[in-house]
């Protein structure tokens, strides 16, 4: 046990009376605050029209999305409470957390409200917004990182880490490392170098290799991440909850990539502006 490494970091940063400052909330703020400059920089590349005002509204838009899609994702997949006795419960956020996939579809489908405010194609605003997203899943997982949740089954590999608490003492896979890895760096590092195309990629490239590549790794780190306690493995015992809603997400991500290369609908915005900066 000499080598075994041990998670012992406080998920609190520093608390100042009835003010409680976490590690997961700068987590989330770091990341709409970067995913909003990538997507301001992108968009001009792509000459597509996004002012300081329309970056606004897409983000006022998408923080909304994320956040109620991520709750009830999370109330209705992962919850053992039947939210159905008590709607508030929706709202404990204290009571379990945030579902990716909930999120995902919440901010989906508030872009359809920031495009039609913006006047920017649907499709060009979910390829800006895919490019920026594995900003915030890559500090999404070290924030899991540090808060000792979402642990990997138990490994002798040496980079073993004991989480302790309900983890217990024995190594688990840091899966939370993996995925910052796998959804983070390597989602975002494809996805970045496929904007810098010239002429950009057509319209739903970046939205279906984002919903490909995502639910792909997603379903291959479920095999060695520990499932819900209160969910367990479902379908013979073998599938997470995590790896049946990751299944959907390939097939549309497909469908998406075969839209986009029949229609070749090239990135724009309206009005186009005028020159590159």
């Amino acid at each position: 046990m000499l080598n075994t490494l041990y998670q012992g970091l406080d998920p609190v940063v520093f608390s100042l009376g009835p003010l409680v400052v976490r590690w997961y909330g700068i987590a989330y703020i770091a990341g709409f605050v970067c995913a909003a400059l990538l997507i301001y920089r992108l968009a001009k590349r792509w000459r597509v029209n996004v002012d300081a005002d329309s970056l606004l509204t897409i983000m006022f838009c998408v923080i909304v999305g994320v956040i109620v899609g991520g709750r009830l994702g999370y109330v209705m997949f992962y919850s053992d409470y039947n939210f159905l006795e008590n709607p508030l419960e929706v709202f404990a956020f204290n009571h379990g957390g945030m579902s990716f996939h909930g999120g995902l579809v919440g901010a989906l489908l508030a872009g359809v409200v920031a495009a039609k405010l913006t006047h920017i194609p649907y499709l060009t605003l979910a390829d800006l917004g895919c490019v920026a997203a594995p900003i915030g899943l890559f500090f999404g997982r070290l924030a899991n990182f540090v808060n000792g949740e979402l642990w990997g089954a138990p490994t002798d590999l040496p980079w073993g880490v004991v989480f302790g608490g309900s983890a217990g003492m024995m190594p688990r896979h840091p899966s939370q490392l993996y995925e910052a890895l796998l959804e983070g760096v390597i989602l975002f590092l494809v996805l970045f170098l496929l904007s810098r195309k010239r002429p950009p990629r057509p319209q739903g490239t970046f939205l279906g290799v984002f919903l490909v590549l995502y639910g792909c790794f997603r379903f291959v780190i479920e095999f060695i991440r520990e499932p819900d306690a209160q969910l367990g493995y479902i379908w013979g015992g073998w599938l997470t909850m995590g790896q049946l809603l990751s299944v959907p997400l390939i097939l549309v991500g497909v469908g998406v990539l075969v839209y986009a290369v029949r229609m070749k609908l090239p990135q724009k915005g309206l009005p186009e502006m005028e020159s590159e900066q």
